[in-house]
């Protein structure tokens, strides 16, 4: 935790204590951003955990607590959950944002007239510090005052900090899903099989560091660099790899397949 300044800060409420609020608080807080005064989570222990890393932030658990006179609500909860909760909150002139990559910048409206989304394109978790220097921050302004109010807060933290409108935020969403969460699902299926045979992913961690290492330099991209049994039509193998699999994990392997070999083979 960072020394409170002496100097008076923008007051900010934080509306969720999940994984990207955790980060997100008290990274804006050591950035002289404002002070987070007040953290909302419809879990006791959450809300408390995360206010204990701030400088003076209260903890609540119920909407109705969440004071109506601060000057930044930052909406940091599951796309599912935020309409829901705004439901439940009075509008006034203070500046909404959500850190949402899904939610159109037209779910705060109701909020406010200034309004918009502070989206840190990253994987967020509570127990790994992520370098922020390295991730970029897309963001969106119900008019332009507003956006240059949000890039100035957004450059005091991140050293990229790009304009991304509703639909280019949820292309990009889409983009993340597939490089971030189904590859980090099929790492832990590699692990499981490794573990299996009493060895575990660190095995695995020089080639992952060459796939990424091509994925970035190599002119053609991730394309450019596809490599193993599907590229090269080599069928005995996977069916070979798909009767060591389970029946749920063989469906995967060969739908996978089946989508390489087809881009790599367009005229079969």
């Amino acid at each position: 935790m960072t020394r409170k300044p002496s100097r008076t800060l923008p007051r900010i409420v934080f509306i969720g204590a999940g994984n990207v609020a955790t980060h997100l608080a008290p990274a804006l807080e050591g950035a002289g951003v404002g002070e987070v005064v007040q953290v909302y989570s419809r879990t006791e222990a959450s809300a408390r955990a995360l206010a204990a890393r701030l400088w003076d932030a209260e903890a609540v658990t119920d909407t109705s607590l969440i004071i109506p006179d601060a000057d930044i609500y930052l909406v940091s909860l599951a796309d599912h959950a935020t309409r829901d909760v705004l439901a439940h909150l009075s509008p006034n002139n203070a500046l909404w944002l959500h850190t949402s990559g899904s939610l159109p910048i037209d779910v705060l409206h109701p909020m406010s007239r200034k309004c918009g989304v502070f989206y840190p394109l990253q994987t967020f978790s509570k127990g790994v510090t992520p370098d922020i220097d390295r991730i970029p921050l897309f963001i969106e302004g119900s008019t332009p005052g507003v956006e240059a109010e949000i890039r100035e807060m957004g450059e005091k933290v991140f050293k990229r900090v790009v304009h991304a409108d509703s639909a280019l935020r949820r292309r990009m969403h889409v983009a993340a899903v597939f490089a971030c969460n189904f590859t980090n699902y099929l790492w832990g299926v590699a692990d499981d099989l490794l573990r299996a045979e009493g060895l575990d992913l660190s095995v695995l961690h020089p080639l992952l560091d060459e796939t990424l290492r091509k994925a970035e330099t190599l002119p053609g991209g991730p394309a450019a660099g596809q490599t193993g049994p599907a590229v090269r039509g080599d069928m005995k193998v996977m069916a070979a790899h798909e009767a060591s699999l389970s029946p749920q994990l063989a469906a995967i392997y060969r739908q996978l397949s089946e989508a390489i070999y087809n881009r790599y083979h367009p005229e079969k």
